[in-house]
């Protein structure tokens, strides 16, 4: 049986395996509590078998105590000296038994977290794969990350601790039965300390779950606010402002901080409960047995497994007051992934499905831009979202001018029907946007290519066909092959003419290894204007039909973009590109320029031309000479060992990199073309 690592195939990244209810691997999202019984059978028969190894490394321990007691009573107190030696035989074969099954035990209960933890971020994976730009729109990035890290982990314990309470339950009954068959006041006070326990420890349950959802929601606030903070720390810094934004993670921080004291508190007081009833419970047994042995009730051997049963019985009623706590933690983390998991793709797959030409003219209605197969066409707009709409509007995306969603716990302070009141709202606002996406994403998009509206070709097609490269790339941890060609699909000399064209031999260069050298996550070892050239070449190495870019030249030197401009030209010759850009070096080499004015084309022609007679293109494209000029002095380049701005037009990696690199290159294509 392969049960690790987990295989899940729920939430199918195509659109016509959205939204599919009922496949075997979905998860159930009706309730916090049906999604925990249903990462329960998720786990299969892995969990039953685990079961039955915990109650077998139990069962030996319940037989301990009246051993020992037997040993007493026909042995020692008998002076049989060998049936005391017989006694502790048996005593040391069910202890070795007992240690030898805890190993084993122990081994698949691990097995069992790994798999809920690493099953967690699994299916935290494939629905980001499923929604993609869609997820962002409804929930922040550090809610997504603390489902799949840290509620993840406390799915893993809660299957471990379920296991473990289960069989101590079996122990307890087993134990309740001996101690009953022996004495009836004994064994009542047996039965009786369990349910005592948990019936003085549940009122203390629900304010500790409240907390502890205040402080996860929190701590997710904090992960999404620290993910914002690293990833723009450079502009920040540029701009002086990391001591506010420091200020806000210091006091986002502490309430965190006094959120888990308010949750410990109460999970002390839950514990609290548990050591002092347990402990009174030793206490009245000792006492009880004592009186018994007094009477003539019980002898010694029977009061010292009594004493023995009543240690043992300490551990399982500290397991049950540990379930109550991991399983209200649970709780809270189940209606965190719910809240994710329940989210729906907007996308559904045309009834009359059609396809798309590579050589016909792409138009958008919104803005009355056309653009002509096999050109390279640049837009340039007054409002820099304009052409940042149309990008999306292009590529089928839909916009992301709206803040996301969380589905987090209600703030202390809220009870009763004031707290069910905001609840509701939340839900209502969370269907409200869903809807919204589902019905922008069903209605004709308004981009057709030869005539045919996006919306009526699959969304893998127009993804396939049309590729966008936005102003906000994710670059990777991996080697700058992995970046430039995830796929394996280029050949060496494809890979060198994409790097070539984006002027990003200094980035090869600042790799030690070349193809095969490492990247740090994010890129944060390469400058922003070599990250920039990274995804460029990237965007050049997928070679679609029709390639989109947005401000692809904006944090790199003037004398890098007029390299730029000079090779995309050609490079794409013969295939149909948009870029967005202000930016009069890109222009000068364009087929054609469209300009928008107020989301609106509203001239077109070459960029002499416009220049000349259109006061409203000067006054952008002025604006973008100025900024130029500005670049002209690349501090952002050479951060990271960047190109020298004073340099020619590079031609590559140097030769001795490039040749060390061939053999490489050459065995991994030869051995793809082999397959």
């Amino acid at each position: 049986m392969r049960d690790f690592p987990p295989v899940t195939r729920a939430f199918g990244s195509s659109s016509s395996d959205a939204g599919s209810p009922g496949h075997v691997d979905e998860p159930d999202t009706r309730t916090p509590r049906a999604f925990l019984a249903w990462m329960v059978r998720q786990q299969g028969g892995l969990f039953w078998f685990g079961l039955f190894v915990a109650v077998i490394w139990m069962v030996p321990q319940t037989l301990g105590p009246w051993i020992v007691g037997r040993a007493i009573d026909t042995g020692i107190v008998a002076g049989d000296q060998g049936e005391t030696t017989r006694w502790l035989v048996v005593l040391g074969v069910v202890t070795v038994g007992g240690a030898l099954s805890g190993v084993f035990f122990h081994t698949v209960i691990v097995r069992e977290w790994l798999i809920a933890l690493y099953g967690t971020t699994q299916l935290v994976t494939r629905k980001a794969l499923q929604l993609g730009h869609v997820l962002t729109r409804r929930t922040p990035t550090g809610e997504v990350l603390s489902v799949s890290g840290s509620d993840g982990d406390q799915f893993g314990a809660l299957m471990e601790i379920t296991t473990r309470a289960v069989s101590q339950l079996l122990a307890y009954l087993v134990v309740a039965g001996i101690v009953l068959s022996t004495s009836v006041r004994m064994g009542l006070l047996v039965l009786v300390s369990a349910p005592l326990l948990v019936l003085l420890g549940a009122p203390l349950l629900r304010p500790m779950q409240r907390w502890q959802g205040v402080e996860r929601s929190r701590n997710s606030e904090l992960t999404s606010m620290a993910t914002d903070i690293v990833a723009g720390l450079r502009i920040l810094r540029g701009i002086g402002g990391e001591e506010t934004f420091g200020g806000n993670y210091a006091g986002q921080s502490q309430g965190v901080r006094r959120a888990g004291v308010m949750g410990g508190r109460w999970l002390a007081a839950v514990e609290s409960v548990g050591v002092l009833l347990s402990g009174g419970f030793v206490v009245a047994l000792l006492w009880l047995g004592t009186r018994e042995v007094a009477v003539g009730r019980l002898t010694v051997g029977e009061l010292v497994s009594f004493l023995g049963y009543g240690l043992f019985l300490v551990q399982p009623m500290r397991t049950f007051v540990e379930f109550a706590q991991k399983w209200t933690r649970s709780v809270v983390s189940a209606r965190k992934a719910v809240a994710v998991y329940e989210q729906r793709s907007p996308w559904r797959d045309p009834v009359d499905p059609k396809h798309l030409r590579s050589d016909a003219v792409v138009v958008d209605e919104a803005s009355g831009v056309h653009v002509a197969p096999g050109r390279l066409t640049m837009v340039v707009s007054s409002v820099p979202d304009d052409s940042a709409a149309l990008a999306d509007r292009l590529g089928r995306y839909l916009s992301g001018d709206q803040d996301p969603l969380v589905s987090a716990e209600l703030p202390e302070g809220l009870k009763g029907r004031a707290a069910r009141a905001a609840r509701a709202e939340r839900e209502a606002a969370r269907a409200a946007q869903a809807a919204s996406d589902e019905q922008r994403a069903s209605e004709p998009w308004g981009v057709t290519v030869g005539g045919v509206d996006l919306s009526d070709v699959p969304l893998d097609e127009v993804r396939r066909h049309i590729f966008v490269s936005d102003t906000a790339p994710q670059v990777f941890k991996g080697t700058l092959r992995e970046a430039v060609d995830p796929h394996d699909r280029l050949t060496r000399e494809q890979a060198e003419r994409a790097l070539f064209t984006a002027a990003a031999d200094d980035v090869f260069d600042a790799l030690p290894g070349g193809w095969q050298g490492e990247l740090d996550e994010r890129g944060r070892g390469l400058s922003g204007g070599q990250r920039q050239r990274l995804v460029l070449m990237r965007a050049l190495a997928v070679d679609p039909e029709v390639l989109v870019l947005v401000e692809p030249t904006s944090a790199v030197d003037a004398h890098t973009e007029a390299r730029i401009a000079e090779r995309l030209g050609p490079h794409r010759a013969g295939r149909t590109t948009v870029v967005m850009t202000a930016s009069p070096l890109l222009l000068h080499h364009a087929d054609e320029v469209a300009l928008m004015v107020d989301g609106r084309e509203v001239d077109r022609g070459r960029h002499a031309e416009l220049l000349s007679r259109s006061e409203a293109y000067r006054s952008v494209v002025v604006r973008g000479e100025v900024a130029a000029s500005a670049a002209a002095t690349p501090a952002d380049e050479g951060a990271a060992g960047g190109s020298d701005p004073t340099s020619g037009s590079s031609t590559g990696p140097s030769t001795e990199q490039l040749e060390t690199e061939t053999a490489h290159w050459t065995a991994v294509t030869g051995a793809e073309a082999t397959r």
